[in-house]
Order: C-alpha cells, then sequence, then structure tokens
C-alpha cells in the first residue's frame, strides 16, 4: 500500500499550520515504514487530502471516479472559520460549501481531538471520522540556549518577565485579549508573534494592535528558532484563542516546558486539566488573576504534567496510529 500525502500549494503553506501538519505527517509516516509520494503524478494505492482548495476538489472526485480510497483530514470546522480573516462572512459562501464537499464525498476523515470529532460528526456528512492529534516533535523543543539568547537579544530582554502568544491576528485567536490583559499589568513584557496581511486583518484587530500598551510588543513573521526560544525563556504562553481543532502551539509550549494559560474552551477537553498540567480561564479578569498566580507560583509540577501530555503524542506514536488506520481503511474499502 503506497499513499499519496495531497498538500496543494505546497510552497505557500509552508509556513502555516497546514505545513507543519505535512512535515507531521511525512516524519511520523516514515518512522512507522509507510511508503508515501507527497507527487500527485506518482503511483498510489490511496489519498490523504490535507487542503480543500480547487485541486484538491478534482483530486478528490478523480479518485471516487477511480475507486481510488481516499481520506480528508479535517483541519477546519464551520466554527473555527468564523471571526479569523476580515469579511470572513463573505469568504464563507464560498468555504464553507467547499467544506462540505469534500467532507460528504470522503470515505474517512481524520481530525486532531475528540471536539473536532464531535462536530464534524455532528454536521452529518461522513459516517466515518476518527480523531488523531497532528503531534509533535520533542527534539525540535529541546532546551537550547543559544535559541534563549538569541530571543533574549531580539528584544532586548534583561531580567524582566515576558508573557507570550502565538499565532494569526485573528479575532478568533483572542488578540484583543492577550492586549487588554498586557494593559492590566504594565510592569510585564506581552509579545504577540504572529504575522497577517493587513487586508485579511479584521477591522477590530488593527484597532486593537493600533492602540496596544506601549508594553505589548507585535514583532509580525519572525524566525522559528527566535520563537522557540521565547517559548523556552517565558514566564508564560497565554493563548486566548476562541476556538480551535488543536491548538499545536500549546503543544509546542508544553514540549518546551513553557507554562500555558488558555481559555476554557471545549477542545482542551479531556487531554488538558485545569490547574494540573495547565491554567484556564474564561473572562479577561479571570485571566488577570490566572496570570498573575501564574507569575507567583511554582510552575515546576505544572510544567512537568503538561510535557506529559505531548509525551503522548510523540511522531513515532502518531505513525504507527496512521499506520493502522490506513491499513484498516485501505482493506475495508479492498473488500468491498
Amino acid at each position: 500500500m503506497k499513499v499519496l500525502l495531497y498538500f496543494e500549494s505546497i510552497d505557500k503553506i509552508k509556513k502555516s499550520g497546514i505545513g507543519r501538519a505535512m512535515r507531521h505527517q511525512m516524519a511520523a509516516l516514515t518512522s512507522a515504514g509507510v511508503d508515501f509520494t507527497i507527487d500527485p503524478k506518482d503511483s498510489y494505492d490511496m489519498v490523504h487530502i490535507n487542503t480543500l482548495w480547487g485541486s484538491s476538489k478534482r483530486l478528490l472526485k478523480k479518485c471516487n471516479k477511480n475507486n481510488v480510497p481516499v481520506i480528508v483530514h479535517g483541519h477546519s470546522t464551520y466554527e473555527d472559520f468564523r471571526n479569523s480573516f476580515r469579511l470572513w462572512k463573505v469568504m464563507k459562501l464560498w468555504f464553507y460549501p467547499q467544506l462540505t464537499y469534500m467532507y460528504k464525498h470522503a470515505g474517512m476523515i481524520i481530525t486532531p481531538t475528540p471536539y473536532s470529532e464531535k462536530l464534524i460528526k455532528g454536521y452529518g456528512l461522513c459516517d466515518h471520522v476518527v480523531n488523531l492529534t497532528n503531534g509533535i516533535d520533542l527534539n525540535e523543543y529541546k532546551k537550547d540556549p543559544a535559541k534563549v539568547e538569541a530571543f533574549k537579544k531580539h528584544f532586548n530582554i534583561t531580567d524582566q518577565k515576558v508573557v507570550i502568544g502565538i499565532g494569526f491576528p485573528f479575532e478568533r485567536k483572542g488578540l484583543h485579549d492577550f492586549i487588554e490583559v498586557a494593559r492590566m499589568n504594565p510592569d510585564v513584557t506581552f509579545i504577540w508573534f504572529g504575522f497577517l496581511q493587513h487586508i485579511l486583518t479584521s477591522l477590530k484587530m488593527l484597532k486593537a494592535m493600533k492602540h496596544k500598551p506601549d508594553n505589548v510588543i507585535l514583532p509580525g513573521y519572525i524566525d522559528n528558532s527566535i520563537i522557540k526560544g521565547a517559548m523556552q525563556y517565558a514566564s508564560c504562553l497565554f493563548f486566548p484563542s476562541y476556538e480551535e481543532t488543536e491548538g499545536i502551539v500549546v503543544l509546542e509550549a508544553l514540549a518546551s516546558h513553557c507554562p500555558v494559560l488558555i481559555r476554557r474552551i471545549g477542545v482542551y477537553d479531556p487531554w488538558l486539566t485545569e490547574d494540573k498540567n495547565c491554567l484556564m480561564a474564561a473572562s479577561n479578569e479571570e485571566f488577570n488573576e490566572k496570570l498573575h498566580q501564574m507569575l507567583n507560583m511554582d510552575t515546576s509540577k505544572m510544567v512537568e504534567e503538561g510535557y506529559k501530555v505531548v509525551e503522548a503524542r510523540t511522531l513515532d506514536i502518531v505513525g504507527q496510529r496512521l499506520k493502522e488506520i490506513y491499513t484498516d481503511f485501505y482493506n475495508k474499502k479492498k473488500d468491498k
């Protein structure tokens, strides 16, 4: 069995979460000894489609016409598209039908968490939906003093407390809340890593960024090694996102031994436990209270428990599970 891992417009998605998923899937399948290709012109026995655009749809139609087993990856939901880009309500007129078509005509959907599995099953589009984490490469997040120093030098950090956030400046990601909590803590440096073209950024986010307090730094796109240094140095990853299918930056922070403060939302159930491996809140006032708790407590036990979460999500574990899913799905399709 040879699998086509399909990612449309690879050059354009390299720096995105989908691009990271591509690298993770390739590494996971390599570790599990699964034969795969990323070239649609190559030969293959089944297909795992990760994108939702025009060429992806054409490939899906071709697979179904030629009776080739096809899996579509549920990276996206109707819910996590909301409150992202500017004019998302207009963009959904294209996106929602595209998502519906891809999920409805998939033989199977793989999605990162029990939460996103529940959402997608609730759409009633596909009978076969399973959850499997995107996984994490722990070697990428090993302690590296050189990366920490590069981060400190870049931002002229001495001994002040630093709180970081990571993600596109979407309203859904909670950047405006990050900024408001920073306003309550002028003695702490807040840095949000993430870039989005001005034309795609909502007016609410543009206004929030324009009127940020002086202790908030918005560097936009920056080298990933500096972000890794930031996660290793920071007192906290503050990620007040309203909706995720997994929240890969949370996994990255846990792998970096960085304490995390997140919004109390369904996606983290059951794999994160409040007050055990993270802190959670639901409003800016509560975020401020929990942040003060985080900055003044011994977080070593919480960090240790958080690391156990990512140890169960390594790419070799993901690879073995993908191999099982592929084999079971392929054999059932072949039998039919």
